[in-house]
């Protein structure tokens, strides 16, 4: 039995070669994203890597390279479908998706730019390691109305066609001339950018 349980151990060990950008690794305790790999070689036909990481309790960066010899054990990251309530006081609750007795709560840190789109009642995706929430991430695109836009005016387009315009969670978002107060518009969350309008105001 314990050569078996040694067996599993190994297996779930990964080396510099492994390491692919999307994969969770374990490193100085904490779980993180792999964003990048780049490998280099030291002569000889030797190499190493460097590597660009998320924290994933934090949202924090970290380039680290990385010898041969290093190894590292995979994150078991679960992922579990979470509502959004409400915000106060900087602490962001959470519960489960369809059980609201069964709350938690996050921080500004850990959330990060989510917070700009972050609408109650809307359903997200959590990160649980070891039974621990450590952050969420929202659908790519998401809708929001705009309740504040400048009218368009001539002299605008020196400035590239656009104007910023401000969404119902408070966020500002850069948009074409033609967008007005009342519609509805597109966003893709990871990127903060306007995609595209959705619904006209009346």
């Amino acid at each position: 039995m314990l050569y078996v349980t040694c067996y599993m151990l190994y297996e779930t060990m990964l080396s510099i070669n492994d390491l692919q950008n999307g994969i969770n690794i374990v490193y100085e305790e904490t779980p993180y994203q792999v964003l990048e790999v780049l490998h280099l070689h030291i002569g000889r036909g030797g190499s190493s890597i460097q590597t660009k990481l998320k924290n994933l309790k934090t949202g924090g960066v970290l380039n680290r390279n990385f010898k041969p010899s290093d190894v590292f054990e995979e994150a078991d990251i679960l992922k579990q479908k979470v509502k959004y309530l409400y915000s106060h006081r900087d602490e962001y609750w959470f519960c489960e998706e369809n059980n609201q007795v069964k709350r938690f709560k996050l921080s500004q840190e850990q959330i990060g730019n989510a917070i700009n789109f972050l609408k109650p009642n809307t359903v997200v995706e959590a990160l649980n390691f070891k039974g621990v929430i450590l952050n969420v991430t929202l659908p790519i695109k998401m809708d929001f109305k705009v309740i504040e836009a400048p009218p368009a005016t001539r002299g605008n387009t020196a400035q590239g066609g656009t104007k910023t315009v401000t969404i119902e969670t408070g966020a500002q978002i850069n948009t074409p001339l033609f967008i007005n107060e009342g519609d509805i518009i597109r966003i893709n969350t990871q990127t903060g950018e306007y995609a595209e309008r959705v619904e006209k105001g009346k």
